[in-house]
């Protein structure tokens, strides 16, 4: 086992996203996964069906307890639910955290469309968390919500809202181009020095719940273990394709990756 990991998000009551798809990813990939709860989400491979926050103080003290005790190697963030969240979570990663490499998935909107991040939310994000971000990995309605570009449609799109990000803060980003049309997916990897794409073969079926939480800590799981950046894209982008073509098929609607796949 190497590298110590925390993941800082919502439990997905499923156990296809969220909290429990980056502890199964941490795992499977070699490291120690910790985490720290922002929410409890009621849902199942059709929708969210209630969100419940846990308070901002008892989700800074699980955040500070691990740091204090075990260490971390990689933070990776997903869902963080309101702007006292965000803050106290910037504020602690600042004081106690600012050279540990840090993942943020901007997680605002379940796979089936609910809205999980308030517009203040989002605000805080942009001026707290993405100054403070090593990778910023958005889906195209994420960029768009973030950058204030309508639509995103084309690679050209993506690669002027990943500048446009760039400029807030994060040293990378990485716009996922999943929910373009086509049988090729490609995700552009941005930094102020840098263009990579990676490109896969779309994997038919509705079996994706979960895709963004699990390439996100797949890749600070990476960072944890020392990998260059964009080796540790490349490995968790090979771990999700993986996951998706192993995809159990549970559940009546969008339903979870296979998290025990290997990569080498």
């Amino acid at each position: 086992m190497k590298g110590r990991v925390l993941t800082i998000a919502g439990s997905d009551s499923s156990g296809g996203a969220g909290i429990q798809a980056d502890i199964k990813t941490i795992s499977s990939l070699g490291a120690y996964a910790m985490s720290a709860i922002t929410a409890i989400t009621v849902q199942d491979t059709n929708m969210v069906s209630d969100v419940q926050p846990v308070p901002e103080n008892i989700v800074k003290s699980q955040v500070l307890s691990v740091i204090g005790d075990i260490g971390v190697d990689a933070i990776k963030t997903g869902m963080l639910m309101s702007p006292e969240i965000i803050e106290g979570i910037a504020e602690i990663i600042g004081k106690h955290a600012a050279d540990v490499p840090l993942v943020v998935d901007p997680v605002m909107m379940s796979t089936s469309g609910t809205m999980l991040l308030k517009p203040r939310s989002v605000r805080a994000m942009v001026s707290e968390i993405l100054p403070l971000t090593t990778l910023l990995t958005p889906n195209l309605a994420e960029a768009s919500k973030l950058t204030g570009v309508e639509l995103l449609k084309n690679m050209d799109d993506m690669r002027r809202a990943a500048y446009d990000l760039l400029e807030m803060g994060p040293k990378a980003v990485l716009v996922k181009g999943g929910h373009l049309k086509g049988d090729i997916l490609t995700d552009l990897l941005v930094t102020e020095n840098s263009e990579k794409i990676f490109s896969a073969l779309r994997v038919p079926g509705k079996d994706n719940h979960g895709t963004g939480c699990t390439l996100a800590s797949g890749i600070a799981t990476g960072l944890a273990q020392g990998l260059a950046l964009e080796d540790a894209v490349n490995r968790a982008h090979n771990f999700v394709q993986k996951a998706l073509e192993a995809a159990p098929g549970f559940g009546s609607g969008c339903g979870p990756l296979n998290h025990l796949v290997r990569v080498e």
